[in-house]
């Protein structure tokens, strides 16, 4: 268990780095800051990060990492173990 909440710590920490950099980003151009979305960012890159950090037995830089790219990781595993598509038909 203690695994597990440590997982979720460093991927919110990851998500919390993330928004920061958004913040930042969105105070810098005088964007209008949507907080939900923001709140909603983190509590995304916590899940990802804990259960990443599951998946991968544990490994607490992982959970980091995960929570700071987000959802882009879990697309990058996807495509890690993606199977490549077969064409049946006729050769031209």
């Amino acid at each position: 268990m203690t695994d597990i909440l440590g997982s979720a710590a460093l991927g919110a920490t990851g998500g919390l780095a993330r928004g920061v950099i958004g913040l930042l980003k969105a105070l810098s151009l005088r964007r209008r800051i949507l907080w939900m979305y923001w709140l909603i960012t983190v509590i995304v890159a916590t899940i990802i990060g804990a259960f990443v950090g599951i998946v991968f037995d544990f490994d607490y830089r992982l959970s980091l990492l995960a929570g700071y790219a987000g959802t882009d990781i879990l697309e990058g595993i996807y495509k890690s173990f993606k199977v490549q598509k077969v064409y049946v038909g006729k050769v031209k």
